[in-house]
């Protein structure tokens, strides 16, 4: 299951990110519901929000150390719980977006709700992912929790 959650996500995420580079301009919404969700290109080149722009080398570390670590863990993790689908949601989108930073040296960000900063489908499943991950923690009693 842990590999059919991180193989979609990944197929779905590199599938809408190169629909959106073939159709969309950079920078140029384009209005979907207006004045809430455009769809807008965007190659965002700094980590969440757009913070420490062209640290390519330390994103590129991070996303493969964290990789590794989830991995790891989940390899360790034999149960099929609600920890493991957050982490699979977690692993496939820190591979996501590092997909883009190895391949172009920035993330291909398209989703633009005009309330929050530009992001795509991996930045979603490792949100997704993080607010399982969090809930299961704190408000569960899973024993194979390690």
């Amino acid at each position: 299951m842990i590999l059919i959650i991180v193989a979609a996500v990944i197929i779905l995420d590199q599938l809408t990110k190169f629909i959106a580079t073939r159709n969309l301009l950079l920078n140029h919404p384009f209005d979907i519901i207006g004045g809430i969700f455009s769809l807008t290109l965007v190659h965002n080149r700094g980590a969440a929000f757009g913070i420490l722009k062209n640290q390519i080398y330390l994103f590129v570390f991070t996303s493969a150390f964290a990789v590794i670590l989830i991995y790891s863990e989940l390899r360790n993790n034999k149960h099929r719980t609600v920890y493991s689908v957050a982490l699979s949601l977690i692993l496939a989108g820190a591979l996501g977006n590092l997909i883009d930073r190895l391949l172009f040296g920035y993330v291909i960000d398209f989703l633009d709700f005009h309330f929050w900063p530009v992001f795509n489908v991996a930045d979603s499943a490792i949100t997704i992912g993080a607010v399982m991950l969090g809930w299961t923690l704190l408000f569960t009693k899973e024993k194979n929790v390690s």
